[in-house]
This record gives C-alpha cells, structure tokens and sequence, in this order.
C-alpha cells in the first residue's frame, strides 16, 4: 500500500532490519571522505584542535559524530589524537595546539541506530540519541541526506506529497502538502519559471532542517559541523536527487531495507535554522576549500624530493593522491560544510 516518502524512509533506514541498523555498515555499500582518505580525519583534528583553543582548553572536550555508521570517523580521530599527544609531527606543525592534554580530556560519542560494534574502542561512547549539553565539535558527516523527508510533485491544483509502494517503488499522487510544507516550499524551493512546469519534483527538507536545528540546540558553546552533499537555493534540481546505493553502485531508490536511501540537502535552508537556534551566523562553504584552509590541499610533493628522499616522495605522493579524492570538485570536494558556532566567536575557526 502507498505511503508518505518521509514513512517509507524512516523504516526503510531504521526500522527493524533497516539498512542502516542492520549488516555490517554502510561502508560496504558507499564510499564516503572517511572512508575515503585519513587526511580527512586529520584535517578534522586540526579543526578540533582550534575549537579547543577558543574554548580555552575546558576539562572536558565533546567530540560528538551524528550517524557515525559502525565509528570509523571517531576510531581515525581517537588513534590522531593519542598519536599527537604522544609525539609531535614536524610534518605537521598545525597540530601544536593538540597538545598532551586533549588526548586525556577529550570525550568520543557515537550517535547511531544500530548496535554498539564488538570491537570498537572502549572510549568511545555509543549511544542512540544526541546528547545534551554539548562543549566541543559535533559532526554530520552525511548524516543529514539520511533524514527522512516528504516529496511532493507540482500538479495543475498546486503541490501534493508523492506516495511510495515500498515494496517496488512505485509514486503515485497523493493528498495536498500542509500549510508547513507549501511554506517551506515557497520560501526555499521555486519552481522553475518555464511554460511547462508542472510535475516537477521537489525534496521537503523541513525535516533536515528540524534535525540540524534540534543538534544545534545540544550544543552548549562550541562548533556544529555537517558535510554533505546538497544544493542552494538558486539551483534545485527540477526533478530531485532521490536514489538509492547498494554494494557500491547506484540503484533504483526501492525503500524495501536493502539499500541506502538518500536525497541532496537544501544546505541553505538548514543553515538558516541552525542560525536561529544558535542565534550566531553561520559558514556555508565547499569542502575542497574547508580542507584546503586546514592544510589538506592535494598538491604533488616537489619533484626534487624524489632525488633527496625517494622513499619520502613516494610517501607525500600516495597522500597526496588520497587527500585529491578528497578536494576534486566533480566528487567529494563538491560536498558542502556548514559550519554553525555556538557561543564562540565566527572568527577564523568557521569564517576562512
């Protein structure tokens, strides 16, 4: 029977047996930044470091990742951080201000559906609900596309929700949207000023907005990170984003448990309700310049070093390559990141 997509998502995602709660993990289905290359980790502690610096290096440091999948993320920073305060890198001086003591002051939180990992690390807690009272980063990575979210097709007597049969797939039409979402969609998703305009598709992201706001509102002074994937306003797609990925490939998005699920967020619009909460501006900028600005560039190592250091040439070659994933713009470098602080200033830690 046809339901709402918002329904179908949620049960789809994390229902019992959901594809997010179920299986080894969404790594063995999508290739994300932290699976992608550990520079993204480490260009993350650069940016932990910062916070703890303008927060003056509290006893206690939060480092909370939202849909954490199975903890890669907070494994990779766990190991940087304990790395750092054993020894200093002279590769990386950027990393002075993660001194010995944030290693034994920092505070590792999954936020997930599925069950805790056998083998994840001790110190890092997994719980299934954002916790409260925030002091440090909290981080979204794709985390928000994951929100599940109404669609709603432009017909000749205005918008209406779109239904789904999760089983197959199958749209049909269904009931005019509520007064909340035609506002949503008329404040952050026009219409495509053509003669032929109708049946266009629209994604309702007043749920990510809800979602981001709610995390924000955890936060007690520090910094709210998302990077995802998504649009602005000027340039929603005219039929949506909607699909599904499954053993590494893109498929049919069928919300039947056995693939992701997955729609491209109005970044704009979460930021602004991000914003209200936090009652501070926010950053709002493409991740191979956020990396780019914390010391991940992907430049090739000198070629002079091949002759002096081969061995280290190849070394700087290898990550450079991993961190070029990272900031090409047709991949992984066209992801968004906001940045929302929370009773800190907007000064060079979210602003460059």
């Amino acid at each position: 029977m046809p339901i709402l997509w918002r329904d179908a998502m949620a049960s789809a995602l994390y229902g019992p047996g959901g594809f997010f709660v179920a299986g080894t993990g969404p790594a063995d289905h999508f290739r994300t930044s932290v699976h992608a290359s550990p520079g993204f980790a480490t260009a993350l502690l650069r940016l932990i470091s910062e916070v703890d610096s303008t927060l003056g290096h509290p006893d206690r440091f939060d480092v909370v990742d939202v849909g954490a999948g199975r903890g890669e993320l907070l494994r990779a920073l766990a190991g940087l951080a304990v790395g750092v305060s054993a020894r200093r890198s002279p590769d990386e001086p950027s990393l002075v201000a993660a001194r010995p003591s944030l290693a034994e002051r920092i505070r590792f939180t999954a936020v997930e559906y599925a069950d805790r990992p056998e083998n994840l690390p001790e110190e890092i807690n997994w719980t299934s609900e954002i916790p409260a009272g925030i002091t440090g980063v909290l981080l979204a990575t794709e985390w928000l596309d994951n929100v599940p979210l109404d669609i709603a097709v432009h017909t000749e007597d205005g918008w209406r929700y779109l239904l789904v049969d999760p089983a197959t797939g199958a749209e049909s039409v269904g009931e005019p949207v509520s007064p909340d979402d035609l506002d949503w969609l008329t404040n952050w998703w026009p219409r495509p000023e053509t003669p032929h305009n109708n049946h266009s598709r629209a994604e309702i992201g007043r749920t990510r907005d809800e979602a981001w706001a709610q995390a924000v509102g955890k936060i007690s002074r520090g910094l709210a990170v998302a990077v995802d994937y998504g649009h602005l306003r000027e340039t929603r797609p005219v039929d949506g984003t909607l699909t599904g990925y499954r053993g590494g490939r893109q498929v049919p998005p069928v919300p039947d448990g056995s693939s992701d699920v997955t729609a491209h967020v109005a970044m704009d619009s979460a930021a602004s309700a991000g914003a209200a909460v936090a009652r501070c501006a926010y950053s709002l900028v493409l991740q191979r310049e956020a990396l780019r600005a914390l010391g991940a560039d992907g430049g090739r190592p000198p070629l002079s070093l091949a002759g002096t250091d081969p061995v280290g040439y190849v070394r700087a070659l290898a990550a450079a390559s991993a961190v070029a994933e990272l900031t090409d713009p047709a991949g992984l470098g066209g992801h968004w990141w906001l940045r929302q602080p929370v009773g800190i200033p907007l000064g060079p830690v979210v602003a460059r």
